[in-house]
């Protein structure tokens, strides 16, 4: 004879039905989250790019503070106003320089635009007449101009964001000195208010190290790329010596676009397989090196991320942010890592972003920073 099954208590129907609406109401508000960040993406990305530069300006402010002109001091407030000055002078040199190689891509693409097809097509030779024909008609069919000209859109809009983002920091940096005094009142624990705030520090002092590293490299290796485009004459080696400095900013996926760049341009520009495969061997051992091997050595272990984890970042902001987000992911999973590894109930999610699943503890909280981003003692300032 078949027994019917326990029925549930009622407290357990209600923990139950907690859970059912808890979920859901995660799913929700997850989904209003994504849908906020994609409407409002470039307001976003703008304000998330001036808050990693605003928090470079307490290093670049106590550095010029602690310049000495004879036996005087520069003072704080002239310190500050010298930092937000070069900082908008970096931010719209930067810009310009940016769009003038863009510009010089574009109209050199142009004058590719006849040869190109020919010279890719030609890479899948030893697959067969059949298959070299079907890339160079794929090729062909491409509307390149409508490419070209929404990518000229595309970069106009940079000159906004610049804007923006100098306006956003310079209203961050407004409000610079009240910011302990909201904290704590915001709070309403002193005690409370100086660990979030030694949380902002420590996220502060890792991203300025990753900004510093990862521009230092870089630049050197943008630097071997232009010297590798020079010595074999091609047409864009300033262009692609400033475009791989930029795309190596991007982990992993900027590197591998960078030296297909270099060679897709030597290609099209020589029509040499060999010394395109030449460049494109000495180009992938600059960003081997440079990237797997001197890259990780200064980092260290300041930011102990997961390599996997890197990659999920990069392809989550990637989708919804498109190439800025790309360049943001690092420094926005930076900020999560500190503050999952301090938050008890999320430090399972910190164990799983780092690297060795050790992430930062309370007592490396407590641990003061004693240099700043330029090296110097923080006593001093």
């Amino acid at each position: 004879m078949l027994h019917d099954p326990p029925k549930a208590s009622a407290a357990e129907r209600r923990s139950d039905s907690t859970r059912l609406q808890t979920g859901a109401l995660v799913i929700i508000a997850f989904a209003v989250v994504l849908f906020l960040l994609v409407q409002a993406r470039f307001v976003l990305i703008s304000l998330a790019t001036a808050i990693i530069l605003f928090s470079l300006t307490s290093d670049v402010i106590n550095f010029i503070a602690r310049q000495r002109i004879g036996p005087f001091r520069i003072p704080n407030a002239l310190a500050s106003i010298a930092a937000m000055v070069l900082i908008a002078a970096a931010l719209l040199t930067l810009t310009s320089i940016l769009l003038a190689q863009v510009n010089t891509v574009l109209v050199t693409t142009l004058s590719y635009t006849e040869r190109a097809p020919s010279a890719v097509a030609s890479l899948f030779a030893w697959l067969g007449e059949d298959s070299e024909r079907a890339v160079l008609n794929a090729l062909r069919s491409i509307d390149v101009s409508s490419y070209l000209r929404s990518a000229a859109g595309q970069a106009s809009g940079m000159t906004q964001a610049t804007v923006l983002i100098i306006l956003f920091v310079g209203f961050l940096f407004a409000e610079r000195i009240w910011f302990q005094t909201k904290l704590q009142n915001f709070v309403g624990d002193e005690e409370q208010a100086n660990r979030i705030g030694k949380i902002i520090q420590s996220i502060i002092h890792r991203v300025n190290y990753y900004l510093l590293v990862k521009t230092v490299i870089s630049a050197i290796t943008g630097a071997m790329i232009y010297v590798l485009a020079r010595a074999f004459q091609l047409e864009l080696a300033t262009s692609i010596g400033i475009i791989t400095f930029v795309l190596n900013f991007i982990p992993n996926i900027g590197s591998i676009v960078a030296t297909a760049l270099i060679a897709l341009v030597a290609h099209v520009q020589l029509g040499d397989a060999t010394i395109t495969a030449i460049i494109f061997t000495i180009a992938g051992i600059i960003q081997f090196v440079n990237g797997s091997i001197i890259d990780p050595m200064l980092m260290g272990r300041a930011l102990r991320l997961s390599s996997f984890g890197i990659i999920l970042s990069l392809a989550f902001w990637g989708a919804v942010w498109g190439i800025p987000g790309m360049f943001l992911s690092v420094p926005i999973m930076v900020m999560l890592l500190v503050v999952c590894s301090h938050v008890p109930d999320l430090r399972p999610f910190a164990i799983l972003l780092s690297r060795e699943g050790l992430p930062e503890s309370e007592k490396m909280l407590d641990q003061p920073i004693e240099r700043d981003l330029f090296g110097q003692d923080i006593k001093d300032s």
